[in-house]
């Protein structure tokens, strides 16, 4: 599968290994699991730092390689359960603070053509993600500009 916005191939990752239940070390009940989901969402946390946090510290001190196989339920899911899911998805919210950096350099560096490509292309991304998610997690009505992403993420 190529890149977006190049002509190159992407490189090539590790692939989590192929498992139906969580490891016999890891004997945590899936409530603590979701329990512990829900204090780090409200500690400030996105769903992927959770997971981090999770597989790193783990619930009393016992790791959580995995939580979809520990609870059958994704963390996303867990937080939308329980009220504490993030008004922006993720992956939107991290490809409008890039899109606010760059444009803050191009303010200040008028004359940096590699940046300058850079805003587009992630900008691009951006309105291709706010069509995706308009109606379900964003209102109808919402448009990405520069000054809405400021708001938004403030």
């Amino acid at each position: 599968m190529a890149r977006m916005h190049t002509r190159r191939r992407g490189s090539s990752g590790s692939d989590r290994p192929a498992a139906d239940e969580p490891p016999e070390w890891s004997d945590v009940d899936a409530s603590e699991i979701e329990s512990r989901v829900v204090e780090l969402a409200e500690q400030g946390h996105d769903p992927s730092q959770i997971g981090m946090k999770l597989r790193d510290e783990g619930v009393k001190g016992t790791p959580i390689p995995n939580v979809k196989l520990a609870t059958d339920k994704k963390v996303g899911e867990i937080l939308e359960e329980n009220d504490a899911s993030p008004e922006v998805p993720e992956d939107l919210r991290n490809l409008m603070e890039r899109a606010i950096r760059l444009r803050e350099h191009m303010q200040d560096n008028q004359q940096d053509a590699q940046n300058k490509r850079a805003l587009q292309n992630t900008e691009a991304k951006v309105r291709r993600l706010v069509n995706y998610y308009r109606g379900d997690e964003l209102p109808m009505d919402f448009r990405y500009t520069y000054r809405n992403a400021q708001e938004l993420l403030e």
